[in-house]
This record gives structure tokens, sequence and C-alpha cells, in this order.
């Protein structure tokens, strides 16, 4: 059992993380808990809540690098696409192959629940804001003079569709199979929220 001078407290913090990071890829969200994390890095779990609060604090942070993942992901679509169709689109994708390639720590930034009494912290929520930004960059060249409220909220609607189809297609309770399809599903939404979107922006 190492002892807690054995490491810093940064990296204490980074083994936690990356020994919970495996558990959640190797055994989904249900299979995580503080004492098998401790295990194993050699730690006793007190010593784990000397640097996180709690596990709720634990998953908030895997859950944190799950986001940043994603966010890098898709911002590498900006400098590929076209125009702004083609950019939600690549979005779209992108974000489909993300939750496929890595689905059990994609699940558990929807699935866990934090305590009533937790206040989810502001650096978090900016987090999960800037993934809905990404899409109102795509839609503010085809919202014409729509005011940004609107844009905001159809943000919101088109990539909540698409996160619905991903649930559904990854608890196979969608009766398809494989990425492609899940992929050609959700281009259609995209594509025909688009047609939808742009034919009621120009109504003046």
């Amino acid at each position: 059992m190492a002892r807690r001078s054995d490491h810093s407290r940064e990296e204490l913090r980074e083994m936690t993380l990356t020994a919970a990071e495996n558990i959640v890829v190797e055994q989904g969200y249900e299979g995580l808990s503080a004492r098998k994390v401790a295990t194993a890095i050699g730690y006793t779990v007190g010593t784990l809540y000397l640097v996180f609060e709690n596990l709720d604090d634990l998953i908030l942070h895997i859950n944190a690098r799950t986001l940043d993942r994603l966010h890098a992901r898709m911002t590498e679509s900006q400098a590929n696409s076209g125009d702004a169709v083609d950019y939600l689109l690549q979005l779209g994708e992108i974000y489909i192959r993300f939750a496929n390639d890595d689905p059990h720590r994609w699940a558990m930034v929807f699935e866990h629940r934090f305590s009533e009494d937790r206040v989810v912290p502001a650096w978090y929520q900016e987090k999960i804001a800037r993934m809905f930004a990404m899409v109102e960059v795509g839609l503010e060249p085809l919202a014409k003079n729509r005011p940004q409220q609107e844009v905001t909220q159809a943000a919101r609607a088109l990539w909540g569709g698409v996160h619905g189809i991903c649930i559904l297609a990854l608890t196979d309770n969608l009766g398809i199979v494989g990425v492609d399809s899940v992929q050609d599903l959700t281009q259609s939404l995209i594509s025909n929220y688009l047609k939808g979107f742009t034919s009621h922006s120009s109504v003046q």
C-alpha cells in the first residue's frame, strides 16, 4: 500500500482520474466505486477524499474530461467544414462516432445524477454550454434575421434530437445496426431540421 507522501497531490489526482476512467471504460458507470479506484492505485478510500470531496466530485471531473475530449473533436470540424450545413452535419457525425467509440464514459455524462444538495459548478456548466455554442455557430449563418434567443433555442432542439438518436441507438432501442446506419439517421434529422429552420427564417 502506497503512503500519501509517495505522490504529490496533483499526481494523486491524475492517478485517481485515470484509474477511475479505466474502470468506467471496462465495467461501465455501474462498476465504478471509490473502493475499486483506491485499490487500483494502492491507496485507501480516505486518501482519495483528500483530493476529491466525494464520489460525486470524482465523477464530475471524469465527466469534465470526457466533455473536453468531445469538444476537441468537435472543434476539429470547424477547420474541415465547408458551409454551415456541412459544418452541422460534421458535428453530428463526430458526436455519434464519439459516443460509439467511448460509450461508457459518454453515457456517464448523462446518466449520473448528483445529490440534491450539490450545486453544479459554473466551470462545468460552461463545458456543456460551449458544445451548444458550437451548434449555434452553424445555425447563425442560416438564421437570417432571427433573434439570438431563437438560434439558441434551435441549437438545443436540434442537438436534443441528435442526442436522443444516439441514446436510443446505443441502447439498441432503434432496431438499427451499426454506426453507419445511426449516422444516416442523424444526417436525415439534421438535414430535415435545417430545411424547416431556413424556411421559417426567411419569413419576415
